[in-house]
């Protein structure tokens, strides 16, 4: 069995993960491997409810706050010129992982 990296990428930004994917897309296409995705896995929901009043008197009124985190997952074959420009690709400083794990496979 060949060996795959996996690179899982998560954001509360879209646009930097589709920049990213792009990015590799990019590599790809430049270097000829293959490569499975970029797979959007479910997109996290994290949902805050807070009153707006804080002392508690007049009227019951909220407010709702949501954070989403999108995730993407690719599959690279292992090559190592493909693999050593991905880890150089620039990454934004905040708000976005990259992870990046050999699997069999």
């Amino acid at each position: 069995m060949a060996q795959k990296a996996r690179i899982k990428i998560a954001s509360t930004d879209i646009g930097k993960v589709n920049q990213i994917c792009d990015a590799i897309k990019d590599i790809v296409e430049k270097t000829g491997v293959d490569m499975r995705g970029p797979i959007p896995l479910p997109t996290k929901k994290l949902k805050v409810t807070t009153r707006k009043c804080p002392c508690g008197d007049g009227k019951a009124s909220f407010d709702r706050f949501e954070m989403r985190i999108h995730k993407r997952l690719i599959d690279l074959d292992v090559d190592e010129r493909a693999l050593r420009l991905v880890m150089r690709l620039p990454i934004p400083e905040e708000g976005l992982t990259m992870e990046m794990e050999m699997i069999e496979g």
